[in-house]
């Protein structure tokens, strides 16, 4: 994991998210954020902050503004828009950590997002794996109670052959993941477990063997349900049960028709079939929402128009990280911020199209396909309207979203804003999947949508993690 860039995201935090009062006296503040601690990641970090504030003049300017709220007499973390970059803030959370906490291991955690719903049910990560950087530096940065040597960059298949050594003795009381899986045609005859492209399924499986959890939750496309009894089978030679059922997320609060596949395993003799009849329970209980209570008070913006501008920002586009001006909220919002007001919004930035396709988002009406008679002149497909009539699709506000995916890496022109001529901005995208306003995606502009769209939303895995966890504490059983 780099810290190259936290030195100008440190800054551009401070910037949007507090005022431009200034203190002349910044040696407690740098103390605190430069404290050493016990990772060579964090310790780094900070001797590039000491260095900078004497050869940085925006560094210096960034730490007289925190230290207006970090200073001898004063110490405003949960105001600070920086304090998942502080190592005092860091410590003290991993400090906070409950020994009796419910420990959890998630394999193929992507940026997070299911972690997250586990992580708001009290559920803490013990050890987590992915295979892209960007995935594993967004995980550590929003999860600062685990240790960065406890997030694992790496393949899968290498992790579980070093599962006892990475672990060092610490337990787990459930593993969660998602490991794609290719090979499960019904025309294969050959079982899933064996087939060779299903090589992240098997260690998975292999995960679960090992470490002998009380619980395992497994997420797939629901394509997966064809090979249902194979997989129960699978779990079943390795001492669990396990049920499956297909949730949709939109009705788990989330402003978004998106159908998963979800496995519940358990080793305690607690019957799956129950505690899904309580997911789907808990499910009508809680409010539905659509895309226009996600897209509330986001800031207008328009479509870049230059090449290659997807690292910098403008006015009219947008920035990596900016000041909310926003001081209106409502009901969505504030559910997936917990009630907490978010000074700063990341990640809020419009992607480049070309004319042509700022005049198609122009014309289009919410609802509008590409076979809409209002853009047939202009249209690229036109011909093919029946291969891709799908190629172009303006969102609806008072309807929940098409489901997020991977594929708005590429182009968001199936993701076209309900009121701009434009495609959703990642920031957008992550309301859609329920993530709060300051969980920030790092890396790469694109990279941010592929986090994003291959993310479970994080309302679906805090309902699953609400009710296991009664079971869990012997409440439910």
């Amino acid at each position: 994991m780099e810290y190259k860039n936290d030195k100008c995201e440190f800054t551009a935090f401070v910037k949007a998210g507090l005022d431009s009062k200034e203190q002349e006296n910044i040696e407690i503040c740098i103390e605190r954020v430069t404290k050493t601690v016990k990772e060579d990641f964090l310790n780094a970090r900070a001797r590039l902050y000491k260095d900078e504030v004497k050869n940085d003049a925006e560094v210096m300017t960034a730490f007289r503004r925190l230290s207006v709220i970090c200073n001898e007499n004063v110490q405003q973390c949960y105001e600070c828009p920086v304090s998942k970059y502080c190592n005092t803030y860091i410590e003290n959370a991993r400090k906070n950590v409950n020994d009796d906490s419910l420990k959890m291991i998630d394999l193929f955690c992507g940026a997070g997002g299911l972690s997250l719903g586990f992580t708001q049910e009290g559920f803490v990560t013990t050890l987590a794996n992915d295979i892209q950087d960007c995935c594993v530096d967004t995980y550590a940065h929003n999860h600062p109670e685990t240790p960065r040597d406890h997030i694992i960059l790496g393949n899968i298949k290498d992790v579980v052959n070093e599962l006892d050594e990475l672990l060092d003795g610490r337990s787990a009381d459930i593993v969660i993941g998602g490991p794609p899986c290719q090979g499960f045609s019904m025309a294969n005859r050959q079982r899933l477990i064996d087939d060779p492209r299903n090589h992240l399924y098997k260690s998975y499986v292999e995960a679960v063997k090992k470490v002998q959890p009380k619980f395992f939750v497994m997420e797939n496309v629901k394509g997966m349900q064809s090979v249902a009894e194979q997989v129960k089978d699978d779990f079943r030679a390795i001492g669990y049960s396990v049920e499956c059922h297909i949730l949709n997320a939109k009705n788990f609060g989330v402003p978004q028709n998106r159908e998963r596949l979800i496995y519940i395993g358990n080793c305690l003799g607690i019957d799956n079939e129950k505690i899904f009849n309580e997911i789907f329970e808990l499910s009508e209980k809680i409010p539905e929402y659509n895309l226009g209570d996600a897209l509330f008070g986001l800031r207008k913006l328009e479509a870049s128009r230059v090449k290659n501008s997807t690292e910098s920002g403008s006015i009219e586009s947008g920035y990596k990280i900016e000041k909310n001006y926003c001081t209106e909220t409502n009901d969505y919002i504030s559910y997936i911020n917990q009630g907490r007001v978010i000074d700063v919004v990341s990640n809020h930035k419009a992607r480049y199209n070309n004319d042509r396709d700022i005049e198609i988002f122009g014309r289009m009406e919410p609802g509008d396909r590409s076979d809409d008679p209002k853009i047939a002149d202009i249209m690229p497909y036109a011909r093919r309207n029946g291969i891709f009539k799908d190629k172009y699709f303006k969102l609806e506000n008072d309807k929940v979203c098409k489901t997020i995916t991977a594929h708005m890496k590429f182009d968001c022109n199936m993701y076209i804003h309900p009121t701009q001529a434009r495609g959703l901005t990642p920031r957008e995208a992550a309301r859609v999947q329920s993530y709060p306003d300051d969980y920030f995606f790092r890396g790469a502009y694109t990279k941010t949508y592929m986090q994003i769209g291959n993310s479970v939303p994080p309302l679906l895995g805090r309902a699953i993690a609400q009710v296991i966890k009664g079971y869990m504490k012997g409440g439910n059983a």
